[in-house]
């Protein structure tokens, strides 16, 4: 019997989503080229290292590469599936349609890259998450600059290629596990793009593939983050009740969560990450009249970073002589990474205020981002900061500072806004009381 032709893959992107596909795909035996606009970047991967952190990414690359499976470019080549993980983010000053606008420049200059070189019988997959209709617009694009080409729902005859959208559905740190067996909604330009697709996808893919149009997917990835966001916020927002009535907001939601019908999730200083953060944004800009509460839950997480400002500040504030410990810049636990960061935007305001008073422990980062440059600031271990600091501003919960024992940390003043040590001794409490801070 003859054996099956393994499709080769070009895979647009090779950042936090793109190049754990790449990697997933190539393990599955597929021959993938990874394409970036960064030559460090590319040559990073082709010698077999990794320029992200993510939990079992450097072995895999490392045995793809060394296998001929998976290499790195900044030119494109021909290839039969063409997978498109580039970044989507929003307009933050007022730009092409205001503010909070979608940005989905990345996704349109891929589909320029690549559009010189398709040929028939190839598949075009979008995974960055995208306003609704993303994908059609990358449609109208390849059609513009290939006319040569029959492009799925613009003829009536057999299209030359198929364009699909497929959202990932992945938790940093958590990455390759998630790619390989969380379920994937498929969305076609046409059912058949989408079947074409779908056994792409089950080449290494073990959760269910479901399909149905490309606008449904597309809406489908931005409701499951504006979800967790509408959640977020209600927890967000009791913190901050629970800080107005002096209540411990923890002690609240435990007792809350023990009805069988609730399930409060965990407040922290706001929102942070490429997803969630930002997602909810375009539904909002799709349907600016028809989304308040969307738009209401968003304007509560970015609060809650203010808040905390507010409340770090008072505490800094009524012990001068201080030195401050700032735990974490990342967006969340045990990752390096810094996109859309409640942390490194609260800390940066601190530092903005109290300059070398500040010191920043982040056990994820090498160095610290650009705007602590010449900021005089310090970054240094915890074991430095519990030797040296009073003060213990808790912005991220990764494990290294979960772990840090009562003994270590009881003579420490704490704002802990996730709520990591909640054993602090009550003299502290009641100075944090003192101090309206939501400990």
């Amino acid at each position: 019997m003859k054996s099956e032709t393994k499709p080769s893959v070009c895979v647009v992107g090779l950042g936090y989503i793109g190049l754990p596909t790449a990697a997933v795909i190539a393990r599955a035996g597929c021959k993938v080229l990874g394409l970036d606009v960064s030559q460090s970047v590319v040559d990073t991967i082709n010698r077999g290292e990794i320029h992200i952190e993510e939990v079992d990414l450097d072995g895999l690359v490392q045995g793809v590469v060394a296998r001929g499976l998976l290499s790195a470019s900044t030119e494109v080549t021909p290839a039969d599936v063409f997978v498109i993980a580039v970044p989507t983010p929003f307009h933050k000053d007022g730009a092409d349609g205001g503010k909070h606008a979608p940005d989905v420049s990345y996704v349109l200059e891929a589909g320029r890259t690549i559009a010189p070189v398709l040929k028939h019988g190839d598949t075009v997959i979008l995974e960055s998450t995208s306003p609704v209709g993303t994908t059609e617009e990358l449609r109208d694009l390849i059609a513009k600059a290939r006319p040569d080409l029959k492009i799925p729902g613009l003829t009536h005859e057999t299209p030359d290629i198929s364009i699909a959208y497929c959202p990932e559905r992945v938790l940093p740190g958590r990455i390759l596990e998630e790619l390989t067996n969380n379920d994937r909604s498929i969305g076609g330009i046409t059912p058949r793009c989408a079947r074409k697709a779908l056994a792409f996808y089950k080449r290494f893919v073990r959760g269910e593939c479901v399909t149905t149009d490309a606008r449904s997917a597309e809406m489908t990835k931005l409701v499951e983050n504006a979800y967790r966001d509408v959640n977020i916020a209600f927890a967000n927002e009791l913190s901050i009740v629970s800080d107005a009535m002096g209540l411990d907001v923890w002690e609240v939601i435990r007792l809350a969560n023990r009805h069988p019908r609730v399930n409060i999730l965990t407040p922290g200083p706001g929102v942070g990450g490429h997803c969630i953060a930002v997602d909810p944004w375009f539904i909002v800009h799709g349907a600016p009249e028809e989304t308040p509460l969307i738009r209401t839950a968003r304007g509560v997480n970015d609060h809650k970073m203010h808040h905390v400002i507010a409340k770090a500040e008072g505490l800094i504030e009524a012990h001068p002589d201080a030195k401050v410990a700032c735990l974490g810049l990342a967006f969340k636990a045990n990752i390096d990474d810094f996109r859309e960061s409640p942390a490194r935007f609260i800390t940066s305001r601190l530092v903005r205020k109290f300059g070398p008073r500040i010191h920043v422990v982040e056990p994820y980062a090498e160095e610290l981002p650009i705007e602590f440059t010449d900021t005089g600031v310090a970054q240094i271990d915890i074991d430095e900061a519990l030797e040296t600091c009073d003060i213990f501003v808790v912005l991220v919960d990764h494990d290294v500072f979960k772990v840090v024992p009562l003994a270590e940390r009881a003579e420490k003043l704490v704002y802990d806004t996730r709520g990591i040590w909640p054993d602090q001794p009550r003299a502290v409490r009641e100075e944090a009381a003192r101090l309206k801070l939501a400990l």
